[in-house]
């Protein structure tokens, strides 16, 4: 008996439940952007020391990643991201009842530590169900999800922040996550592929072994870059653009990240890019374009600094789809552990984004800044170019 084509709704519902865990993943983690210059008043502190509030959240989920992706080699995909994106609702929920700086950091290193077992697994996920071909595809897709979360965390929040204030605005994305945590729960079908690790101590072996995967090293250090390098550009641009001549308000700072939907248009082509130009060069290329983008933010116009963050946005999110899709198919064992290990990197990254660009915006402004970024950019460039390969088609 010739097997059932699967239905394109089932294939739309899967992909579904994966671009919602993006979203909601990234909603959360993203949602304090947009209210920091706000936040730096009300509770009397420096741009660098509301960042906290950042750092908290991705030092969080850097510390947990490895092991979020261990977890789920034993436990399974499906039920790690479900119970993840409830347990996530708490602190969320409880930042809305925060009095002082202290409790919104402590409030969101918890949270943090909860996002990882959604994201890190979705990936491995992907690698596990779908075909190679296209895996690149649905990281896309996930990618895309993830952007409009990003583009959400900011833009709702710094809406609903005016409309209501900051406090009933978490207990709206708390409540949302939890609907979400549902959805995704009847959409997202149980794991066909998964190997089950034998136990955590075997998962967590297996994870070290990674580390001496040149390929996926190689890639950590790309993951680590890309996050940096998106947390300096937008946690700090908001500082420019809240001061004269600019003045812009919460929900005025949130819709600056529009530009986050050109690049969710963009990413799930990243597929196709990559088989007509190959990996290396195009991402290399996309890192060319990247500086430009950045480089435009320092030209006094508002038009000129939101072209510039959108291709910033598109660049970083391109970079984040091919990295994940490349972490997904090296890994031909503990696909979970390798991809927390990616996260994991990739956090650090944004950690360090979050706070080295604050110590150098206190010196020297946002010129600073976009330094740093540019130096970052070359280094992922350089890293590419000389590590990365493609096993899977042939395409160096």
């Amino acid at each position: 008996m010739i097997p059932a084509t699967p239905r394109p709704t089932g294939r739309f519902a899967r992909g579904l439940a994966v671009g919602l865990a993006g979203y909601c993943t990234f909603i959360n983690l993203y949602s304090p952007q947009a209210l920091l210059p706000s936040w730096a008043t009300e509770f009397s502190v420096s741009a660098a020391a509301i960042s906290a509030t950042m750092t908290a959240g991705t030092l969080a989920v850097a510390l947990t990643a490895p092991f979020s992706g261990a977890a789920a080699d034993v436990l399974g995909r499906k039920r790690v991201i479900t119970a993840a994106m409830v347990v996530v609702t708490i602190p969320t929920l409880m930042i809305a009842f925060a009095s002082d700086l202290q409790s919104l950091v402590f409030w969101r290193f918890v949270q943090g530590l909860a996002l990882p077992s959604i994201f890190a697994v979705i990936i491995a996920y992907i690698g596990d169900e779908w075909p190679a071909a296209e895996v690149t595809g649905m990281a896309g897709i996930y990618t895309s999800g993830a952007s409009l979360g990003g583009f959400s965390g900011r833009f709702v929040t710094g809406v609903l922040s005016d409309l209501i204030g900051w406090r009933s605005a978490y207990v709206v994305l708390a409540l949302f996550t939890l609907a979400a945590a549902g959805a995704v729960a009847a959409l997202l079908p149980r794991e066909r592929n998964f190997v089950r690790s034998k136990n955590l101590t075997s998962s967590l072996t297996q994870m070290l072994r990674h580390l001496r995967n040149p390929q996926l090293v190689a890639t950590y250090a790309v993951g680590f870059g890309t996050l940096f390098n998106f947390i300096a550009a937008f946690t700090y641009i908001n500082f420019v653009l809240a001061a004269p001549p600019y003045s812009f308000s919460a929900t005025l700072l949130g819709s600056v990240v529009i530009v986050y939907l050109l690049g969710s248009a963009i990413t799930p082509m990243t597929g196709r890019f990559i088989h007509r130009l190959g990996r290396r060069p195009f991402m290399i290329g996309n890192c060319a374009v990247w500086i430009c983008g950045i480089l435009l933010t320092l030209i006094p116009s508002l038009v000129a600094i939101i072209a510039g963050l959108a291709v910033c946005a598109v660049c970083g999110l391109i970079s984040q789809a091919i990295s994940t899709g490349y972490v997904a198919l090296t890994a031909k064992e503990g696909r979970s552990s390798a991809v927390g290990l990616y996260v994991t990197f990739f956090y650090i990254g944004g950690s360090f984004g979050a706070f080295l660009p604050g110590l150098v915006w206190e010196r020297a402004g946002w010129p600073a800044c976009v330094a740093l970024v540019c130096a970052m950019i070359v280094l992922i460039a350089a890293v590419v170019a000389a590590m990365w390969r493609d096993k899977i088609t042939g395409i160096a």
